[in-house]
Parts: structure tokens; C-alpha cells; sequence
């Protein structure tokens, strides 16, 4: 039987921090499904078919690795999709707190499935998504915090939008 485990978030944009996972996750299961979430209570600066092409280029070298859209309760997406896991992961002790609340939330929802939490490489602690979107706004260099193939991509979007005011 194969394992499949789906790896859920908005990648806002696509961070090393989410291949770390995403490649560790793709060596603990058969297939991993990088579902790109639609959360509309989260107002995102790429649209969702933007992030479906960067996180698609990023992954590409993954064998194991498919990416999907996920517009829908996360618990009833893993049930059809037929995943045993979750594979989420954790920075810090905040993200656990709120990673926690939800695991139970999708077990209740859904007992099939396991949230499983991967902790962050400590170079990655610190990156999110909203951290590479803040920089580059300012126009800081954002090259070592995504993947090579889509620093373009993110560039034309965001980078050096701020003007300041004189």
C-alpha cells in the first residue's frame, strides 16, 4: 500500500524553509502532495495560480512529489487524496501552539490521517514567507531565502515596491 502525505500551505511565496520539508517528507513516504491552500482569511500577494507554478518549479527535481490545490477543509482533502499524514512543520514553540490546535482539529475531522510535525533546520528558524515578502518589498536581497529557479518570479512582484516618501 502507498504511503501518501500531504504537505499543506499558502506558499506566499515558496521558501527554503518549506523544501527543507518538503524534501525530508518526500524521503519519509511514498508520495507527498504540496497542496497550496486557498485560506480566505489570509489575504495573499501571489495569486493562487502563481503559487501553484512556483511551488510546481521548485519541486520539479522531486520525484515522489506532486503539487495540487487544496480549496477545501484540509481534513476532507486528505481523506480524498487517501493520505495516512500530515506533514507540517514547526519553527518555533509558537507555530507548535497553533500546528497543535489544528492536528486535532483535522484528527476530529478526519481520523484517518496523522499530523506529522518536522522541526525546521536551524538555518530556517527564522524564515517565513512574510519575512521574504518584507525584504524584498524594501528591496533587500531575498536570493538566499528561496529557490534559485523562482527568485525571478518573486522579484518582478515585490521587490523594491516600497518608495520612499521625500
Amino acid at each position: 500500500m502507498m504511503r501518501i502525505a500531504v504537505c499543506p500551505g499558502s506558499f506566499d511565496p515558496i521558501t527554503c524553509g518549506h523544501m527543507d520539508i518538503i524534501r525530508r517528507a518526500a524521503a519519509l513516504f511514498d508520495r507527498v502532495i504540496v497542496a497550496v491552500t486557498v485560506n480566505v482569511l489570509k489575504k495573499t500577494s501571489f495569486t493562487e495560480v502563481e503559487r501553484l507554478k512556483m511551488t510546481r518549479k521548485a519541486t520539479q527535481d522531486i520525484d515522489n512529489v506532486v503539487i495540487d490545490v487544496c480549496d477545501r477543509l484540509l481534513a476532507d482533502y486528505v481523506r480524498d487524496v487517501n493520505a495516512c499524514a500530515i506533514v507540517k512543520g514547526l519553527r518555533a514553540v509558537t507555530d507548535f501552539e497553533i500546528e497543535f490546535q489544528m492536528a486535532l482539529v483535522n484528527r476530529e475531522l478526519y481520523s484517518g490521517a496523522e499530523t506529522i510535525f518536522l522541526t525546521t533546520g536551524t538555518e530556517n528558524m527564522y524564515l517565513s514567507s512574510s519575512v521574504v515578502k518584507h525584504i524584498g518589498y524594501f528591496g533587500g536581497d531575498i536570493s538566499s531565502y528561496v529557490p534559485e529557479c523562482i527568485l525571478e518570479d518573486i522579484k518582478e512582484r515585490i521587490v523594491g515596491i516600497y518608495k520612499p516618501i521625500n
